[in-house]
């Protein structure tokens, strides 16, 4: 372990944690060993993040930086500080006693203190009698959560900027894509692939936009005994501020050990995520059914088969991404049941919070991955959007119809006449236009190549392409000054 570089977030530079060990901790705080499972539901890189041996370089991170705070304002001597942090970056750990012995003592941290202690022992006594100056172990596993939470943020955040580009790009190449609106699973009034794709983008940014802000405000936990701080005694405020900096996490008003908004900030935005991800899997999944057949998943060497049916080509992507939008809301449940929390320290809740808040990030991972893959290499038919739009005759044009008619009649009389339109159209070969003008009380207030104009399904987009557009713009400015171009 070393520490240079770790942890501190730098424009536009993305670091994540190297390690893949997994497996130890399976009741502690790692979702434990399940990576066959874990790798069709989450990212490689996530996985990484969440680590066993990242887990516990983001605790032994906040012992070595408490004691160099603390040796700040004189508490610790420079130099038994400087010891403790360099063993604490350099240390191995004894995974196998950790796992031993974290049940009984109720946490992950007060084993894992014990070791640290015992290695710097061997490096200076009087160090070691520095070790955890002040703290308790919720610090430690809190502190250490939220820096495993801004390595995780990043890798969401990589992610969703690939999406939003992707989803961009459909929106401008489709603006003009008209096709069927769907309301209820059946034909409504048209609209464009292109809005379609706008609504997307959307949401997902709002979902980006929260992420990004909880990356910047992700707070440090430093509160000793009843969060008091009051083994440093005037110095409690001056060792937070210089710890804050040191892990470059966030200066809180007050220590969170029982207000633990903090946990369900992030898991709401995860699982908001999650959701947004999955209306985009669920509409593009619908959309890939062999009757409907306008949009398709790209092509890839083994992706979408099945074991039995060679002629099958499943939405594998939009099944991880839907899978995680069903599970992400139930462990969000369990995060805001521990806002419940007794007295100073919680009993219980906070110990749910363990196993939680990393299988949270690992399925938002999964699908923000998934859907990156499936958005940008989206295959799109047109001819078979334009067939579908076709396909009930043209009477997703009632509407425009009966608009038209009201202008130049009542409105009641223009919606009796277009309910006989549809009721000739639907009992015969006809199509809905022909159904119109064979209607003497149509032939008298429209001409025929008037009322084939108003029924063209490009006519009635009202401002779709003005709805893209203020979304496109929207993206476009937000990526400025971020070194990203719009297009990438």
């Amino acid at each position: 372990m070393s520490w240079p570089g770790r942890f501190v977030p730098r424009a536009r530079e993305r670091r994540y944690f190297s390690t893949t060990e997994r497996g130890v901790f399976v009741s502690q705080v790692s979702p434990g060993e399940n990576g066959l499972a874990l790798a069709g539901s989450s990212s490689a890189a996530m996985r990484a993040v969440y680590a066993d041996s990242a887990l516990i370089e983001a605790m032994l991170r906040f012992e070595g930086a408490l004691a160099l705070a603390e040796a700040e304002h004189g508490i610790v001597p420079l130099a038994l500080a400087k010891i403790i942090n360099d063993v604490a970056g350099s240390m191995t750990i004894d995974r196998e006693a950790l796992a031993a012995q974290a049940p009984a003592a109720g946490n992950l941290a007060i084993p894992l203190i014990k070791q640290l202690t015992a290695a710097v022992t061997v490096k200076d006594s009087a160090a070691a009698g520095f070790v955890h100056w002040g703290a308790t172990s919720q610090d430690v596993i809190d502190s250490g959560a939220m820096l495993q939470a801004r390595s995780a943020l990043q890798v969401l955040l990589d992610d969703l900027a690939k999406i939003n580009a992707a989803l961009a790009r459909l929106a401008s190449e489709h603006a003009a894509t008209v096709m069927a609106g769907r309301t209820w699973l059946q034909h409504a009034t048209p609209v464009s692939l292109g809005l379609k794709a706008a609504g997307w983008l959307h949401a997902v940014r709002g979902a980006t936009g929260k992420l990004e802000a909880l990356e910047k405000s992700l707070p440090l936990q430093l509160g000793g005994a009843s969060g008091t701080l009051a083994a440093l005694g005037e110095d409690g405020d001056v060792v937070t501020d210089s710890l804050s900096r040191l892990l470059s996490l966030s200066r809180p008003l007050l220590p969170w050990h029982a207000a633990r908004q903090p946990i369900t900030d992030l898991g709401s935005a995860l699982a908001l995520t999650t959701g947004v991800l999955g209306k985009i899997a669920r509409d593009v999944s619908l959309m890939m059914q062999n009757e409907i057949a306008e949009v398709s998943e790209p092509r890839a060497a083994g992706k979408g088969g099945s074991s039995t049916m060679a002629h099958k080509r499943n939405p594998v992507g939009c099944a991880t991404t839907l899978a995680a939008a069903q599970r992400a809301p139930q462990l969000l449940a369990t995060l805001y049941a521990a806002l419940v929390g007794e007295h100073e320290r919680g009993l219980g809740g906070w110990q749910s919070e363990w196993s939680v808040l990393p299988e949270l990030f690992l399925v938002t991972s999964g699908a923000a991955e998934a859907m990156g893959t499936v958005l940008g290499g989206l295959e799109v038919d047109r001819e078979r959007i334009a067939a579908n739009l076709l396909a009930d005759k043209g009477l997703s044009m009632a509407e425009a119809a009966t608009f038209a008619l009201a202008r130049r009649l009542d409105r009641g009389t223009a919606q009796r006449i277009v309910e006989r339109a549809i009721k000739a159209t639907r009992g015969s070969d006809k199509t809905f236009l022909e159904a119109l003008t064979e209607l003497s009380e149509v032939a008298a207030v429209i001409e025929p190549d008037v009322l084939a104009t108003i029924l063209a399904p490009n006519a009635y987009l009202g401002r779709n392409s003005q709805m893209i557009e203020r979304v496109l713009k929207d993206y476009r400015d937000s990526v400025k000054g971020k070194g990203v171009h719009a297009d990438d």
